[in-house]
């Protein structure tokens, strides 16, 4: 029995150094997603961080998400208030997302001076492959009418998805 309780110690720290340590920082990563809206044809990355620090007046988040069509990362630069407990970060829309592929997030906490305070790696695997969503919106307008370029006038829809990705 002893030597079981030993084996699990050791398994257990040999696991831990396997670890990559979290940067210390204001910042946590509390939760990553892919969403998915329907009725918009769009997919975008969400990534939701904790406030655990205090984080100076005139700092941003700038975020690099791995573009799923291929080429350059998809940048964006969200300004962080001191005030605020939790942080979300969106991605603009996505084109090209594949199911159960692991897809890379940068998120570098940038001071009012321009150095940075932290950074935050992590990668998003979607649940769902982007060729589910139809390549138009199903609906336009505020008050989510049905999309003529969906929706034809003979009763027939278009529910085709994105021709630009690969397969």
């Amino acid at each position: 029995m002893r030597s079981g309780t030993a084996f699990a110690l050791v398994a257990a720290l040999v696991l831990a150094s396997c670890q990559r340590p979290a940067e210390e920082g204001p910042l946590e990563l509390a939760g990553h997603v892919f969403i998915f809206n329907y009725r918009l044809s769009t997919a975008v990355y969400e990534v939701a961080l904790n406030k655990v620090g205090d984080i100076p007046e005139g700092s941003v988040a700038r975020t690099e998400y791995e573009n799923p069509a291929g080429g350059p990362p998809i940048v964006t630069t969200t300004k962080i208030f001191p005030f605020w407990k939790k942080v979300a970060l969106e991605s603009p829309p996505l084109r090209c997302v594949v199911q159960d592929r692991p897809y890379a997030v940068k998120i570098t906490l940038i001071g009012p001076d321009g150095a940075a305070l932290q950074k935050i790696e992590t990668t998003i695997t979607s649940t769902l492959d982007q060729s589910i969503l139809a390549a138009k919106p199903l609906v336009i307008g505020p008050a989510y009418d049905r999309n003529p370029e969906v929706f034809k006038p003979d009763g027939t829809a278009d529910y085709s998805g994105d021709k630009g990705c690969k397969p």
